[in-house]
């Protein structure tokens, strides 16, 4: 039997027919949900995201920084931690060449530049770059 090779552009990932990371993938297309927590009823495409979201409703935190032994419910939060002790610092802003160790901070940063201050009081109209700065 021939195998059957998708490819994928909006997950970015080529999958081979018969393997579960199909139905996943196809998950994004169609909106399916069929995990759905118990807890809180929050639906996702994919076991693997039920699983990491119910760690929120019990606290389990299974990722450690060998450095500093601070736990992380995910993977990628310890991944991202990890850069305190390496001082990498990926993500670069195209405007000045700041150079940021996370993402949210980069985009933040680059409301400097936009000048784009999409929070705002209702009530006098006046906007921030930031949501903290509104309390």
């Amino acid at each position: 039997m021939p195998l059957l090779v998708i490819i994928c552009n909006k997950v970015k990932e080529t999958m081979c027919c018969g393997r579960s990371s199909l139905g996943n993938s196809m998950r994004v297309h169609t909106g399916e949900k069929p995990y759905e927590c118990i807890e809180c009823g929050k639906a996702f495409s994919n076991s693997s995201s039920l699983a990491q979201h119910q760690r929120s409703h019990t606290g389990e935190k299974p990722y450690m920084c060998k450095e500093c032994r601070k736990t992380f419910s995910q993977n990628a939060g310890l991944a991202q931690h990890k850069r305190i002790h390496t001082g990498e610092k990926p993500y670069e802003c195209n405007v000045c060449g700041k150079a940021f160790s996370y993402s949210g901070s980069l985009t933040l940063h680059q409301r400097i530049h936009t000048g784009e201050r999409p929070y705002e009081f209702k009530d006098c109209r006046k906007s921030f770059r930031q949501r903290a700065h509104l309390a």
